[in-house]
């Protein structure tokens, strides 16, 4: 289960779940989902050009799919039981590099 910010706390019974369903609600990412995800940040982010809240030269679909690596390589790691610590080391180091 999420703490107050929103970062997953690792459970020790995660692996020991049945296919599809893992505690705290969390369900097995579908071969969708990342696409999907995915889609959704490049809809935002061309908003965002738009808008001039990212610079022109923002290449959308690039940018989604930076975010959807980040997103479910942190989601990996904090299932794997990364400590919070880490994983926020992880987002630093990665918008360091923001935007593409």
């Amino acid at each position: 289960m999420a703490g107050a910010d929103g970062v997953a706390a690792p459970s020790k019974r995660l692996h020991d779940a049945p296919p599809g369903r893992r505690p705290g609600g969390v369900a097995r990412i579908g071969p969708c989902l990342p696409a999907q995800f995915a889609r959704l940040v490049r809809e935002g982010s061309c908003r965002a050009v738009d808008e001039g809240d990212l610079p022109p030269e923002t290449d959308p679909g690039l940018l989604a799919r930076y975010v959807t690596t980040l997103a479910f390589g942190i989601a990996v790691q904090a299932a794997s039981g990364v400590c919070r610590d880490e994983l926020r080391a992880m987002t630093d180091a990665a918008l360091r590099n923001w935007p593409l």
